[in-house]
């Protein structure tokens, strides 16, 4: 499955749609303007929330968390020892770990479980500005937690810049 998201820069709330390979909208992140934290929901083309997004307020280092209808899904946050590349952990809620590396600020990261594409976000096979492609590799997997992930990384990493 290939998604394009078309982000805006100046966009208040931070609000942007998700389209699949036909140009159909699949998915919007809404950003919650006006909040003491980081908080987005991913919601369906019919306006339903699919997951919740918001920064963990209290933590050592930055934190993510994903809910699904109010239960924790997943927390995502920086690998402590990363040298060379952007590298964030997710750990899910029964204690699998996913693996999120690549230049992300770029846009060009990939999500692997144990050494297995999941999803690879790339702005390589685009040529529209401040637009980058989400390619879910594997049937199987969930595309609005593979979405959630992106966003949560790419923000983390954001903020990390700009700190």
């Amino acid at each position: 499955m290939r998604l394009l998201v078309r982000e805006r820069i100046f966009g208040i709330g931070d609000d942007y749609w998700i389209e699949d390979a036909d140009g159909h909208k699949v998915f919007l992140v809404d950003g919650k303007a006006m909040r003491l934290r980081d908080t987005f929901e991913l919601k369906d083309a019919q306006g339903r929330v699919v997951v919740e997004i918001r920064q963990k307020l209290i933590s050592l280092r930055d934190t993510m968390l994903i809910e699904r209808d109010g239960e924790h899904l997943a927390k995502i946050k920086r690998k402590r020892l990363s040298l060379l590349r952007n590298h964030y952990r997710v750990t899910l809620k029964d204690g699998t770990e996913l693996d999120v590396s690549g230049k992300i600020l770029d846009r060009e990261f990939a999500v692997d479980y144990e050494g297995e594409l999941l999803a690879q976000i790339s702005r390589r096979w685009l040529t529209v500005r401040d637009t980058y492609g989400i390619d879910i590799v594997r049937e199987d997997a969930d595309p609005a937690l593979l979405i959630a992930v992106a966003v949560c990384v790419i923000v983390l990493a954001e903020k990390e810049h700009d700190d």
